[in-house]
């Protein structure tokens, strides 16, 4: 498989494979997103999740894949500590925000920047066309923003902090997808990244604080049902985050970072039907505005 992947790196084959996977991170990191944003407290969740999948990652990365070469330690390091401060921003924004208003914002605003990053670190050019498309999907999670500013109606007292807690966890977003990239094509076999990936991030700092929360609740939730949310969101971040760095691998990293934010539009069905969230033709309006900006970067290329 890695060998098979290896070889279709920036062929025609390689780009279709990247597309579909980018497409399908999208739709995964949009019911990751609402599993850690649903029924239990995001921070609760999110340890729940990683703490699964780090678990599921460890025979992976002892007993299967080639073991990391020595240059891959540093940049291991320096991976967990970006996403660390990813999740943190995360928790926080899903703690102050509603999950469709936050949502959008974040995964735009890492698309932006992952583009502008991309360009920095490996030299990637958009055409005209697909600057329009970037600019397309600006226009949609800053007008759905500013409309969320005016008219959403729950918690205005967090609405402010919550956006710009969103702009920054979009700015880890950014961060995370690009040095990633970078990470994967750095070791010969993509799954060795992947599986100790997931073991590093998965076992080392955000379970623990997890449990130290739930030890310090009044109220504390039952740990079957969060356990079996950890699971499930173990295995979605699996195929998420996995299709995602695959993808940077095979082909452009903006491309396909762009791509996985057509996420919102999942993202706003799944508040809508399974959270609870009004959505409404106007916000849906804006949201597929941030979509059709990013087919436009992908057919514009």
């Amino acid at each position: 498989m890695s060998e098979w992947l290896i070889s279709i790196e920036g062929t025609e084959t390689g780009h279709a494979l990247a597309l579909a996977l980018a497409l399908l991170a999208a739709l995964l990191h949009a019911v990751f997103g609402a599993l850690q944003k649903g029924r239990h407290d995001p921070w609760l969740s999110r340890g729940a999740i990683d703490f699964s999948y780090g678990l599921m990652a460890a025979p992976f990365a002892l007993f299967v894949v080639p073991w990391p070469e020595p240059h891959m330690w540093p940049i291991f390091g320096i991976v967990f500590l970006i996403h660390l401060g990813y999740k943190i921003a995360q928790g926080y924004t899903y703690t102050k925000g509603a999950y469709t208003v936050v949502y959008p914002v974040v995964r735009g605003m890492g698309s932006l920047f992952t583009v502008i990053g991309a360009w920095l670190l490996f030299g990637e050019t958009f055409a005209p066309v697909q600057w329009m498309g970037v600019m397309v999907l600006l226009v949609g999670i800053f007008g759905l923003a500013a409309y969320n500013l005016i008219h959403w109606e729950m918690d205005r007292h967090t609405l402010k902090p919550a956006l710009a807690l969103a702009v920054l966890t979009g700015i880890f977003v950014a961060l995370y997808t690009t040095y990633d990239a970078y990470g994967i094509r750095a070791t010969a076999d993509p799954f060795t990244f992947l599986a100790w990936f997931f073991l590093i991030d998965g076992l080392t700092v955000m379970p623990w604080l997890a449990a130290l929360r739930w030890l310090n609740m009044a109220h504390r939730p039952a740990p079957g049902p969060l356990m079996l949310r950890g699971l499930v969101g173990g295995f979605v971040a699996f195929f998420s985050f996995g299709a995602i760095m695959l993808a940077t691998r095979l082909d452009k990293v903006g491309e396909a970072a762009v791509l996985r934010e057509t996420s919102t539009v999942f993202a706003a069905l799944i508040g809508w039907l399974v959270l609870g969230e009004k959505v409404g033709p106007r916000r849906l309006t804006l949201m597929a505005l941030i979509a059709l900006g990013a087919v436009i970067v992908e057919t514009g290329g």
